[in-house]
């Protein structure tokens, strides 16, 4: 049986194992450091905190898996996580590339009522302005945008790191959810996408973060963990 309550802590490191988890990426502890930029000491510590507080199972080769508590926990705070960040950039006006770390410090510290406000007000929105679920398990299934060849059309699903300095690089090379357009260029160094005239180019390593319906549309693979934690401060997802 799970803790009846998480702590701000553990609410933590479920949200960023249920990011490994939502990713395709393999849930280890080696995954978890180097998403949220911790040491491997202090990320097997509260790992046993969470076994012990029975969110997470171990196996015999340190593979982890979420207990029917554990999950229910992490999926609701990535969409709270996730409706706030909507509500921020809709109702209140914050930048989209702002926003992630204002809703990390308000996720935590919403009352029950304030969240159905908070819901109720962002009504029907299927995504974070990043372009993730706000139910999860709505995941719409893509491929990086590094894997598109020239004169593919794609439309951008979501930004999948969204560790603040690499939204910014985003929103100022012009790519954001929604955006539709045609690669204009792939040399292994820069992806450029073309779209009413404005080129938007991001580097390789970048454009691994960057999840796309492509048509045609390559074979489908998980991006990279290594491309996909970039941000310099802790949680670079």
């Amino acid at each position: 049986m799970g803790a009846a309550h998480a702590t701000v802590a553990e609410e933590e490191y479920l949200e960023s194992l249920y990011w490994l988890f939502e990713a395709g990426l393999p849930m280890t502890g080696a995954n978890l450091a180097r998403a949220m930029r911790l040491s491997a000491p202090t990320v097997h510590e509260m790992l046993g905190r969470l076994e012990r507080d029975g969110y997470i199972v171990r196996d015999t080769g340190r593979a982890i898996d979420f207990t029917a508590s554990g999950r229910g926990h992490a999926e609701r705070i990535v969409s709270r996580h996730r409706m706030i960040e909507r509500f921020l950039t809709d109702i209140v006006g914050v930048p989209w590339d702002d926003v992630h770390e204002e809703a990390e410090q308000l996720e935590h510290a919403m009352t029950p009522r304030f969240e159905a406000y908070v819901r109720n007000t962002v009504g029907d929105a299927k995504t974070c302005p990043h372009g993730h679920p706000i139910r999860v398990g709505e995941r719409i299934d893509g491929v990086p945008l590094a894997d598109c060849e020239i004169g593919a059309k794609v439309t951008i699903l979501r930004l999948e790191n969204e560790a603040e300095d690499l939204l910014h690089y985003l929103k100022n090379a012009g790519i954001e959810p929604g955006l539709s357009g045609e690669i204009a260029a792939n040399d292994g160094e820069l992806v450029t996408v073309t779209t009413e005239g404005r080129d938007a180019s991001v580097t390789v390593s970048v454009a691994e973060t960057v999840t796309v319906l492509a048509e045609p549309s390559p074979p489908s693979r998980t991006a990279l963990p290594e491309q996909l934690v970039l941000g310099r401060e802790r949680y670079g997802r």
